[in-house]
């Protein structure tokens, strides 16, 4: 795959990874990460798979409506993304692994055209095509 870069930016961690800060090079992240109570911490500030969740769910909305628009399908109102990221033991290795649960609303449009358009999204998303073959990806299209 070559990519031809049109925009980076840089973000850094500090402290004890989960349990410490995250910022922005752009100053727009500046947040206290702590371990969700699920996984033994306090909960009192966001973590790596809330991030990821929120970008991936905005990341794949592009998509979908660069997509759908582009094969002559209109997003209708109230489409939304919502993506679910799950974090845990990964069996095979003793690590951690994650999940993607990826639900597409798209109110009004037939059901074989909204599994049609959430897709071909998920073949254009670049989160998608990051984690494709990486993570269990799951993809549901709502009317």
């Amino acid at each position: 795959m070559s990519i031809d870069t049109v925009y980076t930016i840089t973000s850094k961690a500090t402290g004890g990874g989960r349990d410490g800060q995250v910022y922005s090079d752009t100053g727009q992240i500046d947040l206290d990460l702590r371990p969700p109570k699920e996984m033994g911490g306090s909960g009192e500030g966001s973590n790596p798979e809330e991030l990821f969740s929120a970008g991936y769910a905005a990341c794949f909305l592009g998509a979908l409506r660069a997509t759908a628009e582009k094969s002559g399908v209109k997003p209708p109102e109230g489409t939304e993304v919502k993506v679910t990221i799950g974090i845990g033991k990964d069996s095979a290795d003793g690590g951690f692994g994650l999940t993607a649960a990826i639900d597409v609303t798209l109110p009004g449009l037939d059901q074989e055209t909204a599994d049609k358009v959430a897709e071909t999204a998920h073949g254009f998303c670049p989160y998608s095509k990051a984690t494709k073959g990486n993570i269990e990806q799951k993809v549901t299209a709502h009317v």
